[in-house]
């Protein structure tokens, strides 16, 4: 069979099937698998887990649902999905990752259907999960369904890795890949994530970097108890006064960071670098939909495409989330509160550590205190690091993903970063030393996390055909396994890019 017979084949066999997928996207969203709610939705997580196992059953896969390794008696936790579609051990392997889980959601909150009832509107599939990550991790399997019923043999070995507790932490998550980095991973040779978005509505996206994250805990404490500001005003220092003072110090109203240190390590931008900025595709009034300041100001931090994009992706930021303790509700509460917490995070870009990161910051609160001459007590707490991630278009798995789109779309995609975190892309990489790549399906506006959060159908579609397509550009990459031997001449450019060795070059022969 000709490539071209087989992309038709293919192209029809998805095209014929909308409705069937629809569907099964349908019954996926049904199951409520909040993994922020364990304690009522557990039971409905591990119900969706066994779903899409049944389904990789259903196909001739190997799978096994494995015990989550950071779960205990006391706090069960969902377990893990690993499938396998072997084909030839002399063949690439790609592991797709995906998760079942979703965030929490009610009508209530503002959704114009009910969130876990899947709502055709408009070319559009609204439901809780449904971009994110639901739709996405069936297409998988529905490629592997295609390609088995049309006769097809796989161009690649897949294995799937899906998870339960992503929206959550990934707990568990972490541990397995450190421990089976050697063994259900240590054949893999390239990974695929497709739990992202394309920057606009229309053009298809690769997905190179992300940021870090650094997201403290600022607590000032003032008294034992919450006073009664008609007796005890003006007779106390106060904490919320204190909290106020050291979070307006962190950043300013232009989005300057404003703690000294933090952009020591931020490199300048090349013209390389820029040159992939001026050819994305990227609207700027029709971005300030998506911010939601259309009705308010109609104001963006920048009126630059370049410089807007470089903001969300290529420089840190900080933000401030909000106050613990303090009096948050409707009408009036005449209150000194005792202790406060105010939450704040810092995007970071390569080269930052989140470590020194914490000690910046750190020290820029101590200094500031001092200046505030004040007898309370102040803490600072990092409840989460990540470091950013930086791969590179060049490699021949985004060359793949790459020729897959121009397959399907007939047009390059843009190379773009993201100001959000996936720490799982890192892990991978760093454990494997295997490249990730990042290839979003759904668009833009999907509103992931929100109220009336959808899927168009034309994703839906073009998604499952960009995956297929995909796997059979993986399949005419030439040379030996990645994972078992990276002889791979070294080009001056593939020397450049940051941590080249580590994302695939690399022969493990010479370690």
């Amino acid at each position: 069979m000709s490539e071209m017979e087989m992309k038709e084949r293919f192209f029809a066999y998805v095209d014929e099937r909308q409705r069937r997928y629809i569907d099964q996207l349908g019954e996926a969203v049904a199951i409520p698998s909040v993994s922020s709610q364990l304690d009522i939705h557990l039971p409905d997580i591990q119900k969706m887990m066994k779903y899409a196992a049944n389904f990789i059953q259903r196909l001739g896969g190997q799978c096994e649902l494995r015990d989550n390794p950071d779960g205990t008696p006391e706090r069960p936790l969902p377990p893990l999905l690993l499938g396998n579609f072997p084909v030839d051990p002399r063949k690439k392997t790609v592991c797709v990752y995906g998760h079942l889980d979703v965030q929490p959601a009610h009508i209530d909150d503002g959704w114009d259907s009910e969130p876990f009832v899947l709502t055709e509107r408009d070319g559009k599939l609204f439901g809780r999960g449904s971009t994110d990550d639901k739709g996405p991790a069936l297409s998988w399997l529905w490629v592997i369904e295609a390609h088995k019923e049309l006769g097809i043999e796989l161009p690649v070995n897949i294995k799937i890795l899906y998870e339960g507790m992503e929206e959550y932490g990934s707990e568990g998550l972490f541990t397995f890949i450190r421990d089976e980095h050697d063994k259900f991973l240590g054949d893999v040779d390239f990974f695929c994530i497709s739990d992202n978005y394309w920057i606009g509505k229309s053009k298809p996206c690769l997905t190179y970097g992300l940021r870090g994250l650094a997201y403290f805990e600022l607590l000032v404490q003032g008294c034992e108890q919450d006073l009664h500001s008609g007796n005890m005003g003006g007779a106390v220092r106060e904490a919320m006064t204190d909290l106020i003072r050291l979070m307006a110090t962190l950043v300013d109203s232009q989005g300057k960071i404003l703690i000294e240190g933090v952009m020591d390590d931020v490199k300048p931008v090349t013209p390389e670098e820029e040159a992939l900025y001026d050819s994305i595709e990227f609207d700027v009034e029709a971005f300030k939909e998506e911010a939601k300041v259309k009705s308010i100001s109609n104001k963006l931090m920048h009126d630059n495409k370049n410089d807007l994009l470089m903001a969300r992706w290529r420089f840190p930021t900080l933000s401030l989330h909000g106050i613990e303790g303090a009096f948050s509700g409707s009408g009036a509460k005449t209150v000194i509160p005792a202790k406060v917490k105010g939450k704040f995070s810092m995007r970071l870009v390569p080269d930052q550590d989140p470590v020194r990161i914490e000690q910046v910051v750190r020290a820029h609160i101590a200094r500031e205190f001092e200046k505030l001459n004040s007898p309370n007590k102040v803490e600072v707490k990092m409840l989460h690091g990540a470091k950013s991630w930086l791969s590179s278009p060049d490699h021949p798995n985004y060359a793949a993903a790459a020729a897959a789109i121009q397959t399907v779309f007939q047009t390059t995609p843009d190379y773009t970063r993201e100001g959000g975190s996936i720490p799982i892309t890192t892990a991978f990489e760093e454990a494997t030393g295997m490249n990730a790549l990042l290839l979003p399906i759904g668009a833009c506006d999907d509103m992931a996390h929100s109220q009336n959060e959808k899927y168009n159908i034309a994703n839906l579609m073009n998604g499952v055909k960009v995956l297929g397509m995909y796997l059979h550009e993986l399949g005419k990459i030439g040379g030996p396994k990645p994972s078992s031997c990276r002889c791979i001449p070294l080009t001056k450019e593939e020397l450049m890019v940051p941590g080249a060795f580590m994302k695939g070059f690399r022969c493990k022969c010479e370690m």
